[in-house]
């Protein structure tokens, strides 16, 4: 089953007389349950297709089908529900409160939920455990590392039980233990959860641990390949 299906999917940008195509007819499937790594240089249209296919930005032309309905039969209110109960997203820059605890961060998507407030904090609980934290979950953001700042941005991520995670440069900010850390814990969320897991990268190394790596060039699909040897999530990888 598909959950994203897009077809001559374009987005383009309008600065007075100046027009910019940052995305150009891209057409793929996505699979329930698939781990995708979306690359491409600087300017290539990465950010732009995670915007339109995590419904922060709607295209200019083209259609997306999204887990069965085309995004243009939604209202504004149900795409931000739909963001906040079927969405989970990941950002480079960790997003997280400060002078806020671990899991007040958590449990911030919670507000905007239909969960009953009695039920968030142990909901909460529950997701930072998950991500090796719980002996952190009075902190704050300034006492953690970048590495367990972006664990808390996943475990955030999480809390709603989305059925896709849309993780964009998750390692950009952290040093290489750390973010191979980061990296296997989505991995894990993908291969045992059965997370649909959309990553956005650079990083080559980053990408093996996806399934399927979908090359962009100026705003096209260039490429869109499997992973032929994936990388192996390690049972070290919260240590």
């Amino acid at each position: 089953m598909n959950v994203i299906e897009t077809k001559n999917l374009t987005k383009v940008y309008h600065d007075g007389k100046t027009e910019t195509v940052a995305l150009k007819d891209a057409s793929f499937s996505i699979k329930k349950g698939e781990f995708v790594a979306i690359m491409g240089p600087s300017g290539s249209g990465k950010s732009t297709l995670l915007h339109v296919l995590g419904l922060l930005d709607i295209p200019s032309s083209g259609s997306y089908i999204f887990d069965g309905r085309d995004i243009g039969s939604f209202s504004q209110d149900e795409l931000a529900d739909i963001r906040n109960e079927k969405i989970g997203f990941v950002f480079q820059a960790f997003n997280l409160l400060p002078r806020t605890t671990v899991l007040e961060n958590v449990k911030l998507p919670l507000v905007y939920s239909k969960v009953p407030e009695s039920e968030w904090d142990s909901i909460a609980r529950k997701a930072v455990e998950s991500v090796g934290l719980g002996a952190r979950m009075g902190h704050e953001p300034s006492e953690l590392s970048g590495g367990e700042k972006q664990r808390v941005a996943i475990a955030r991520a999480l809390v709603n039980n989305p059925q896709i995670i849309f993780a964009d440069e998750p390692t950009g900010n952290l040093d290489s233990k750390s973010g191979k850390n980061v990296m296997q814990i989505i991995q894990k969320l993908n291969e045992e959860q059965g997370k649909t897991v959309i990553l956005i990268t650079h990083e080559t190394s980053t990408a093996e641990h996806a399934e399927r790596v979908i090359h962009l060039m100026d705003g096209a699909i260039d490429s869109d390949k499997r992973v032929e040897n994936r990388l192996t999530p390690d049972d070290e990888y919260l240590k």
